[in-house]
C-alpha cells in the first residue's frame, strides 16, 4: 500500500497537464486519517481543474479528485477505525489537497464521512460530489416548502450529473418532475430516470417580461445564465430555484417581480464547505428516501486511464450521468 497509482496534474511551462504515475504514502498531503481508497468520480469541476480550463488547483503539482470513497486504513481521529467504511466530496479536496484519483488518500479528519448503510463504495461515489449536490438542492428546497403535492419541479441541465440524480431522487420522493435538456436524443433516458415531461432547451419559449406565466413549484438548476433568469420569471408564488452549476453564464439578468410579487426565493447550493451535519444528512437520505432507483444507468465505471477522456466529453457538454473511477485497478 506504501506505493499505488494515482493521477497527478502538473503545470510546465504555462500548460497544465495530467497524467497516471506511481505515488507513495509519503508524498501526500498531511492529514488524521489515510483512506484506502477504491472509487471516486468526475465532476465538471474536475475537468476544470485537470485541463487548467478553470483555475481551481491552487498548488502544482497535485493528484485531482474532489471525491473519494473507501476505508480507512489508519486513523490519529478516535471517530474513525481501521476498517471503516468512508467517503469525502469537497473541502479542499482534489484542489489544494491531494485527492481521490489515487489508491491512498490522506485527509483531515474533520472532511470525513462515513458511507451511510444502504450505500456501496460504488454507489456513494456514482452518486459524488454531483449527487450531494442534487441531495442538498432538494434538502434546501424542501426547507423552503416544497412537497410533491406543491406542483411540478423542473431540471435544468437534467443529463448531467447533477441534473440525472436530482430527476431520479426527485422521481423516488414522488414528485411530478420536468427534465430541460439541450440533447434531443435524451428523452428516453430522462424517463427511465422518472421525469414525467421532457423539454428542448432549443424550444423554449422564455419571454421577455418580468413575470411569465407561473410554471413550476420549484426548480434545480445546473446552468445559470439566461435560463436562471427564465426560471425566476416562471416559478410560481412562493416557490424557490436552488441554483447549483454556471455551464449556461455566471451572469443573471431578472427583476426584483419575482422576489416581491411572487414570494421567489433563490437558493444557493454549496456544496463544498457545506455543514457536516447538514452533510451527514444530506448522504443518509440519499441512502434512504432519496436514493436513486437506477444509479446503475446513471453510473459508468472507467479506469483512471479514461480520465482525460472523460474530461473531454464532460468540457464538451456530452456526458451523460456520471463517471464512476475504479482507482484499484
Amino acid at each position: 500500500m506504501d506505493t499505488f497509482r494515482a493521477f497527478r496534474i502538473f503545470s510546465e511551462d504555462g500548460k497544465i497537464h495530467g497524467s497516471v504515475v506511481s505515488a507513495t504514502v509519503a508524498e501526500l498531503s498531511a492529514g488524521d486519517v489515510l483512506i484506502k481508497a477504491s472509487y471516486s468520480s468526475v465532476n465538471y469541476k474536475d475537468a476544470l481543474a485537470a485541463t487548467g480550463t478553470g483555475k481551481i488547483l491552487r498548488r502544482f503539482p497535485l493528484i485531482g479528485g474532489i471525491d473519494v470513497a473507501g476505508v480507512v486504513a489508519s486513523s490519529a481521529d478516535a471517530r474513525f477505525r481501521e476498517g471503516d467504511e468512508v467517503l469525502v466530496t469537497g473541502y479542499d479536496l482534489g484542489v489544494n489537497n491531494d485527492g481521490g484519483y489515487a489508491g491512498c488518500v490522506r485527509v483531515p479528519a474533520s472532511w470525513v464521512v462515513p458511507i451511510p448503510r444502504g450505500l456501496t463504495a460504488f454507489e456513494a461515489m456514482a452518486l459524488g460530489t454531483a449527487g450531494f449536490t442534487a441531495g442538498l438542492s432538494i434538502v434546501r428546497l424542501e426547507q423552503n416548502g416544497l412537497r410533491p403535492q406543491n406542483g411540478t419541479v423542473v431540471v435544468t441541465g437534467s443529463t448531467g450529473g447533477v441534473g440525472s440524480i436530482a430527476v431520479a431522487g426527485l422521481a423516488r420522493l414522488g414528485y411530478d418532475v420536468a427534465a430541460i435538456t439541450g440533447k434531443e436524443d435524451a428523452q428516453e433516458y430522462l424517463q427511465q430516470l422518472g421525469a414525467r415531461e421532457v423539454l428542448s432547451r432549443s424550444t423554449l419559449e422564455m419571454g421577455t417580461r418580468p413575470l411569465e406565466k407561473a410554471r413550476w413549484a420549484g426548480a434545480i438548476d445546473a446552468v445559470g445564465g439566461d435560463m436562471l433568469a427564465w426560471l425566476t420569471r416562471t416559478t410560481d408564488a412562493w416557490g424557490g430555484i436552488a441554483s447549483t452549476g454556471l455551464t449556461g453564464g455566471v451572469e443573471i439578468h431578472t427583476t426584483v417581480m419575482p422576489f416581491i410579487l411572487r414570494g421567489v426565493s433563490l437558493i444557493g447550493i454549496d456544496s463544498v464547505s457545506c455543514p457536516m451535519e447538514i452533510r451527514t444528512e444530506v448522504w443518509r437520505r440519499l441512502a434512504t428516501d432519496m436514493k436513486p432507483s437506477s444509479l446503475t444507468a446513471i453510473a459508468k465505471e472507467i479506469p483512471l486511464e479514461g480520465l482525460p477522456d472523460a474530461f473531454a466529453t464532460l468540457l464538451a457538454g456530452k456526458a451523460r450521468g456520471r463517471f464512476v473511477v475504479n482507482v484499484r485497478t
